[in-house]
Formats: C-alpha cells, sequence, structure tokens
C-alpha cells in the first residue's frame, strides 16, 4: 500500500498537471475545463499507479 500511495503522488499530479495544460493549450482557460481536467488526471492516476505498484512487487 506505501508503494502504491508513493507512486499515486508522483502519477497522480503528473497527471493532472499534463491533462491541465492540455486544457489551456486548447484555449479553454477558464476555472471549470482546468478544475475537471486536473481532477481526471487524478482519477486517471489511480489505476495507473495501482498496475505500476503491482508490477514492481511481481519483479522484486
Amino acid at each position: 500500500m506505501g508503494l502504491f500511495l508513493l507512486l499515486y503522488v508522483v502519477i497522480g499530479a503528473t497527471f493532472a498537471g499534463s491533462f491541465m495544460v492540455v486544457m489551456l493549450a486548447i484555449g479553454m482557460d477558464t476555472l471549470q475545463p482546468v478544475l475537471y481536467s486536473s481532477l481526471a488526471g487524478f482519477v486517471v492516476g489511480i489505476p495507473v499507479a495501482w498496475i505500476v505498484a503491482r508490477k514492481i512487487k511481481e519483479n522484486m
């Protein structure tokens, strides 16, 4: 669980930042699209962090 949380902090923030930059790049610079894209990035980061943590533990 500790590895998952550590990875989630990094992966979730990376996805959130990337999604936010995409929204800003396509001209959607109001609060709602930026906020929703950031939240979507954190949600997408959950399964990705889970899979990465599982793969790391399998290879140890």
